[in-house]
């Protein structure tokens, strides 16, 4: 193997580990990232449930605040186990690249031991002189000059390749501890987390046992905030009649012509554009909240725990902390304003042919009317049916139809 050969091979060899390395610290901090968000999403969630803990009484929103919990926690327990798993392929594949270099060591040490022994064969300057000498012509003698100077430069080569070769061993061994050891903690890590969701998990039976305890004021109060969503809903079609009425007789006295219920709020070019410019932020639009969770989803769910009972959602239902500020999540024009007992107060902004209505508000900062910016505040949010933590309720329309809001927002 020539001189050439043998430096590719070993550049070659630290080409390929430092691109693996690369790799699997994209890949560990790819699941750091999603470890932080998730621990950050438990302890906001822990946060809320101090709040209603607070309460003695056991409701539906704590056990589902729990379930949340709990599910961030098999989650996170999920993505550490995920990170022992790449450290473990990483230790494979470091021990590994160790067994390679040793054994690349061993053959450079060996290459390295036999050019020593030639060389204090023929150490002797009257030898190698008389090597040179012994040539048949003078370009003969030239090159076994050279070759003398290039088995020393050789030499000196190799005994660089052993040194760069050995500190490259070194490292691969310390960085092989360092990987153990912080696997070490990450098992730990993982018990802690293990036996905090096993406490958890007891809490939730606990307090499903005292929920089913209460079933009958639980079933009532669905029925009432049913109810009131009924109410509501009735509120925001009335204001929508009453919109397009008002927009049907305006376009047709401007001269418009085929003018339906679903095109008379985007016949004028910038209602057109503020509909398109809605439909075309779909998946990024804020929060109606800084920060929040999911409590209640969209469409018809059977209910958690009581059987026959079917939950209708016609929007989301955001927890968030109790008193904080609501805010427009698209500009636009303020609809209405309706108050309905057992949704609070509702706000109706339109969008272009979109509708976006913030219900359960305790406070309202804007009038019928007002135009508002994108993150504007309109008020602040109301609590839920304990009174200790704030839940707003988001709904959005095109014209008549109740889309999901989910699919609309930004995802967290």
């Amino acid at each position: 193997m020539s001189a050439f050969v043998k430096k590719f091979s070993i550049l070659l060899t630290i080409l390929l580990l430092m691109t693996g390395s690369v790799l699997v610290a994209q890949n560990k901090k790819e699941l750091e990232n999603k470890k932080a968000k998730l621990q950050k999403e438990i302890d906001f969630t822990n946060k809320q449930l101090k709040i209603v803990e607070k309460n003695k009484n056991a409701t539906a929103e704590q056990l589902g605040a729990l379930r949340k919990k709990i599910q961030l926690r098999e989650a996170l327990i999920g993505t550490i186990n995920s990170e022992i798993s790449v450290l473990g392929g990483e230790i494979a594949s470091t021990g590994k690249e160790i067994n390679n270099l040793e054994e690349q060591l061993q053959q450079l040490r060996n290459e390295y031991a036999s050019m020593i022994r030639y060389a204090w064969k023929n150490r002797n300057v009257y030898q190698q002189l008389m090597f040179v000498f012994a040539a048949n012509d003078f370009n003969q003698a030239y090159k076994r000059m050279k070759y003398l100077q290039q088995y020393g430069e050789y030499r000196r080569l190799q005994a660089d390749q052993i040194t760069n070769t050995q500190n490259l061993l070194n490292g691969k061994k310390t960085e092989l501890e360092q990987r153990k050891e912080e696997k070490t903690s990450l098992r730990n890590t993982e018990q802690k987390q293990k036996s905090t969701l096993l406490k958890e998990k007891q809490d939730q039976d606990k307090l499903l046992k005292n929920l089913t305890d209460r079933e009958k004021r639980l079933r009532k109060e669905l029925a009432d905030k049913q109810a009131a969503k009924q109410k509501l809903d009735r509120a925001i079609e009335k204001i929508i009649r009453k919109e397009i009425e008002a927009a049907k007789k305006k376009a047709t006295a401007a001269g418009k012509k085929n003018v339906t219920n679903s095109n008379v709020f985007t016949l004028t070019p910038e209602a057109a554009k503020l509909s398109n410019s809605f439909s075309g932020n779909k998946g990024a639009l804020p929060w109606p909240v800084e920060q929040g969770i999911i409590t209640g989803t969209f469409g018809e769910h059977p209910h958690k725990e009581f059987k026959n009972i079917v939950i209708k959602n016609n929007g989301l239902d955001i927890q968030s902390a109790k008193g904080a500020r609501a805010r427009a999540i698209f500009e636009g024009t303020v609809s209405g304003i309706v108050s309905i007992p057992g949704a609070g107060k509702a706000v109706i902004i339109r969008h272009g042919d979109y509708l976006t209505v913030y219900s359960n508000m305790e406070t309202v900062s804007v009038s019928s009317g007002d135009k508002v910016s994108t993150k504007q505040a309109i008020g602040t949010i109301g609590t839920s049916s304990e009174e200790s933590r704030g839940e707003i309720h988001l709904e959005i329309w095109k014209n008549t139809s109740k889309l999901d809001p989910k699919v609309w927002l930004a995802k967290r």
